[in-house]
């Protein structure tokens, strides 16, 4: 609308400069409520719901008109199309702000964790929940992949290289993607990513033996794939990560603190979903020997 409103200004201001009229230029532009009119009507004209008169022996009047015209034609279709594609393009799923890197000891798999107890290992969480009330989605399924530019070997140039990333499936061991049965409400989700190397300092350097100091672009993709209950249709996104941005940070997510006895949008940690655990906080708590499912 704002550049609509520019556009009747401008033709407007043209359409009083060319008009043929005995008022000197002074007199037409002292006419506010006769220009206020003209720009109203112009603005009707941009839109598709009215049309400018133009003297049939001014030639700019009548580029103005048929400008007038031709962005009054495309407008509607423009607007039905931003439209369509707020309505249908389903965005379920909200993303943490950043992704958290971590001891790979702190990760939500006890196994994963006592064998990483005495590591100096990092891992990268990535956190989502699905924030829908009206929308089931199930099968929900999640890929990572690295993306990077190194120098050609043969000519010197830059080539785009890709590394599919493993993450921890459903039993804390190194997978190709990690899937979940359910996805209910508000339920926070983690995909985690384990580097296999120390992180002493940001950006990350190596990830899953390979060496990015020599990378430019470097950019993490997590994917997730998933199914509508009732509609059946697929609903897939997706985030990038910058590792040479401001998309990492160190340290361990804040918890939600899960309450079944009330609403989920009502667990404690939500005022802090983006925020990490305090240097002060108590140390986590050591590894289970049970196996339950994050």
């Amino acid at each position: 609308m704002g550049a609509l409103l520019t556009l009747a200004l401008v033709i407007t201001v043209v359409w009083t400069l060319t008009e043929r009229s005995p008022r000197s230029v002074r007199d037409r532009f002292a006419d506010v409520e006769g220009l206020l009119n003209g720009t109203l009507t112009a603005l009707r004209a941009c839109v598709g719901t009215d049309n400018l008169a133009p003297h049939p022996d001014s030639i700019v009047q009548q580029l103005l008109a048929t400008l007038a015209s031709v962005t009054g034609a495309m407008v509607p279709a423009v607007v039905l199309g931003i439209v369509l594609i707020k309505l249908f393009a389903l965005r379920p799923f909200i993303w943490r702000k950043r992704a958290s890197i971590s001891h790979a000891w702190s990760a939500d798999f006890p196994g994963y964790a006592r064998e990483h107890v005495d590591s100096d290992d990092a891992i990268i969480a990535v956190r989502f929940y699905n924030h829908l009330d009206n929308l089931s989605v199930v099968d929900l399924r999640a890929r990572v992949h690295l993306r990077y530019l190194e120098l050609s070997p043969h000519d010197g140039s830059l080539v785009v290289y890709k590394k599919w990333l493993k993450v921890l499936d459903e039993k804390g061991e190194p997978a190709d993607e990690r899937s979940w049965l359910a996805v209910e409400r508000g339920a926070p989700f983690t995909v985690w990513i384990p580097v296999d190397a120390p992180v002493a300092a940001l950006p990350v350097k190596e990830i899953q033996g390979k060496d990015l100091s020599r990378s430019v672009g470097a950019k993490l993709l997590v994917r997730l794939t998933a199914r509508t209950v009732g509609l059946g249709t697929e609903v897939v996104d997706e985030r990038w990560f910058d590792l040479d941005g401001d998309d990492f940070e160190r340290g361990r997510f804040v918890p939600l603190e899960p309450d079944m006895n009330t609403d989920v949008w009502a667990w404690h940690g939500w005022a802090r979903f983006d925020e990490l655990l305090d240097e002060g906080a108590p140390p986590l708590p050591a590894p289970r020997t049970s196996e339950p499912s994050p």
